[in-house]
């Protein structure tokens, strides 16, 4: 059974766009520099202790992380911000 890979382009981009390298944040998750790389390309899962870390590390939610939002913070439109639910029966 093959099993869907997380979103891995998210770390690449925040770490790029930080100004650091795999190696810098294989040190502050107590991994291999290669470990980081192979979460990077999506390769290998990342657990979910290292997601934690990793978005405590960016300040980002978990969420964001994982695509499952645009915002950083985790914030989500709630149902009603996006149509009027008052038409509806």
């Amino acid at each position: 059974m093959r099993y869907e890979m997380m979103k891995f382009e998210t770390i690449r981009n925040l770490r790029i766009d930080n100004g650091y390298t795999q190696q810098q944040l294989a040190e502050y998750l107590h991994i291999k520099q290669n470990t980081y790389s192979q979460y990077e390309l999506g390769i290998l899962n990342y657990p979910i202790d290292v997601l934690m870390k990793i978005a405590d590390f960016y300040g980002v939610s978990v969420d964001y992380l994982l695509g499952r939002t645009l915002s950083r913070d985790g914030t989500t439109i709630a149902a009603e911000e996006l149509y009027d639910l008052s038409d509806e029966k």
